[in-house]
């Protein structure tokens, strides 16, 4: 955090009616009370009513406050809960700035306000998955992406060999749970779109590359979509279970005879192969019949081991 976020930060934690003392803002930003001593003469200065007791710290004059935001209950706590959700899913530093930004909207809003946020924060939970694993990788990537700088990974398909690639990162995309880079690669002369847990030894390359609107920052050309279809039915009694994990490229849903149809969009078998085995006897494949016959063939296999 630069010292003008600091500045700022430290007149929302000095917002409240006690007295904060130096050790403790201290500890908060992660800096010597040395520091915060400097700090605190640097907002005198500048104008800020600061009130200081020796053994009991600092606090604000009383009547001098940040000008409120007109937000109703229930859109600060949406905001709050959002930061929440997407916390984990960011960076350490990113994660800061978000800690920082969601104490600034607290403290900015009305006092009523803020205490009945407070409360219905108390019974509203969201917990985001943990991903700390990809933090080093996002950071790197998104470095890649403002720098508009090539990179190169090893990258891992189920059931196929590893693949060397170095494209032009576009963007970041997270979705489903699942971080995606979008990029160029001109190799092949067109878009592509990667996981993040399935690269690997991504490195920043030398080469720069400037934007092209033929790649499209949206959505992946016609070309590019996945074209086989894929059909399966479960009994009824698999429907809840289905939807809390539902396969990531599956698009409908439908009720049949006898239970439920769902119907997915994938590039290659082997994308929905390891999904539909986890279901065991409780699957059928409709279509297409080649699924059916890896299915049969890697059941077989299993047996065999």
């Amino acid at each position: 955090m630069n010292r003008t976020d600091r500045l700022f930060a430290l007149l929302l934690e000095l917002r409240g009616d006690g007295w904060t003392p130096a050790e403790d803002l201290a500890l908060t930003f992660g800096v010597s009370v040395r520091t915060v001593y400097r700090d605190m003469l640097a907002l005198g200065e500048a104008g800020v009513p600061l009130v200081s007791l020796p053994g009991k710290g600092y606090r604000l004059l009383e009547g001098y406050f940040l000008p409120p935001l007109h937000l109703t209950v229930e859109e600060a706590v949406m905001l709050t809960l959002g930061g929440d959700a997407v916390r984990g899913a960011f960076d350490a530093e990113y994660a800061q700035a978000l800690t920082s930004a969601l104490r600034k909207l607290e403290a900015a809003l009305p006092e009523g306000k803020r205490v009945d946020v407070a409360e219905l924060r108390r019974h509203l939970r969201v917990i985001p998955a943990d991903e700390s694993r990809d933090a080093e990788l996002l950071r790197r990537l998104r470095a890649a992406v403002l720098g508009r700088r090539a990179v190169a990974f090893a990258y891992h398909k189920p059931d196929a060999p590893v693949e060397t690639r170095e494209v032009y990162p576009l963007s970041l995309i997270h979705l489903n749970g699942v971080w995606l880079l979008g990029a160029f690669d001109p190799a092949r002369g067109a878009r592509r779109t990667f996981r993040l847990t399935r690269m690997a030894e991504v490195r920043l390359l030398p080469q720069t590359f400037e934007l092209d609107p033929r790649w499209r920052a949206g959505p992946a050309p016609e070309r590019e979509r996945r074209g086989v279809q894929v059909r399966l039915q479960f009994p009824h009694e698999l429907r809840r279970a289905v939807r809390e994990r539902p396969h990531f490229f599956q698009m409908a849903e439908q009720d049949v005879a006898g239970g439920f149809e769902v119907t997915l969009q994938v590039r290659d078998l082997r994308d929905v192969l390891a999904w539909v085995l986890s279901w065991g006897a409780g699957v059928q494949v409709l279509e297409p019949p080649e699924l059916r016959e890896q299915v049969r063939e890697e059941a077989r296999r299993m047996l065999l081991t």
